[in-house]
Formats: structure tokens, sequence, C-alpha cells
């Protein structure tokens, strides 16, 4: 969990070295892996965090898997298995799994499932779908920055050009340097990640 926490500093853009932390936190989760033996909660969180941090993205999601394989009922697994989908790529996988983790524990916290799944149909380029999922995101959880970037990007794309300044006014109230964090390389697929930035950048007035 500590792992996790240097990857959320990150994502969030809450450090001021995010090497350092990339450093400390790939040392902590391989050190977690090494003494995980078959327990899934440790083995799908260093996964994550590994993942998050670069390492080998279809080595981590194996990793991720045979946790769950170990727990077939650990929703935070399925849930975690989503989000490297995402990462590598596979919008359409992700998505199953993150509805798995929903329906194992509908009520329960177990990170920002309605987030993940509305940045899958954003990559799916299904904007609108994308939309409705990120804003139930933002309205249990205001100020995660992730979703506002996400949503930006949407509403450029969409030609919503006022709405998504507005959103990104809000974002650099909550924290200007989350605007381009250097977490978005997490996403594997070049083109995808593209999508991403070219929305920000779209409206923040900037080329293309």
């Amino acid at each position: 969990m500590a792992a996790v926490c240097h990857m959320r500093l990150i994502q969030d853009a809450q450090t001021d070295d995010p090497d350092a932390d990339r450093k400390k936190g790939t040392t902590m989760a391989r050190r977690a892996l090494q003494l995980a033996n078959d327990d899934p909660g440790t083995l799908a969180n260093a996964g994550m965090a590994l993942a998050a941090f670069g390492d080998d993205i279809e080595t981590m999601m194996a990793i991720v898997d045979g946790a769950v394989a170990l727990h077939p009922s650990f929703a935070r697994g399925w849930y975690i298995a989503g989000i490297l989908r995402n990462w590598a790529g596979q919008p359409e996988a992700a998505i199953e799994r993150l509805e798995t983790a929903r329906r194992l524990s509908p009520r329960g916290r177990f990170g920002f499932v309605l987030f993940n799944m509305g940045q899958a149909y954003f990559f799916m380029r299904r904007f609108d779908q994308a939309v409705s999922w990120i804003l139930l995101e933002i309205q249990a959880e205001p100020e995660f920055t992730a979703a506002y970037r996400f949503l930006i990007a949407c509403y450029a794309h969409m030609g919503r050009l006022n709405e998504a300044r507005a959103a990104l006014a809000r974002l650099r109230e909550i924290n200007s340097r989350a605007v381009y964090p250097t977490s978005v390389n997490a996403f594997r697929d070049p083109e995808q990640r593209e999508l991403l930035l070219s929305g920000l950048r779209l409206a923040a007035g900037e080329a293309a």
C-alpha cells in the first residue's frame, strides 16, 4: 500500500519529485511481491503500482490475473485488472472486468470504478457515455483530478469547448500541475495517449 501511495502522489501531481517517488514505490512494490506468497491483495496492489511505474504491462496483468484466480470474488482485484486493461489499450476488456468488480461489490469503495468506466468509453471514442460515468465520479469525489482531465478531453472532442474550458479552470483551481502530469505515460497505446493530450490542448487553446 505504501507503493500505491507513491503511485497516487505521481498520478495526482502531488509530488515535487516524481522520479524519486517512482523509485521508492518500485522498490516497495517489488519487495512486496517477494513477500506476497499467495496473498491476492498484495499481488494486485503491487502489480498495479509497478504497471503505473512503467514495468512490463503484460507481466503485471498476469500477476493481477493470478490474484483474481486465487480469490475469484475479490472485487478490488477485478477492478485493478480493469485499470491495467485501460493502460494496455484494451478498453473493452477493461469494461468487462470493471463490471465484474461492481457486480461483486455494488456498494463497496475499493477504487474509482466509475471513472475507469468513463476512461474506457473515452478510449472507445464514445464520449457521451464517458461523460456520464465521469460526472458520477466527480459527484462522489469532487477534487479527483484525473476525472477532470478526461472530462475536459471529452468535452473538447465533442466540440463543447465552453464546458471544456470551465472544467479546465476548475482543475487548475484544484491543482494546476495536474493538467499534464507524467502519469499519462501509464497509457501504453500512443494513439490513446494522444487522444487525451490533444483534448487537453484543444481546451487550453494550444496547437493540437
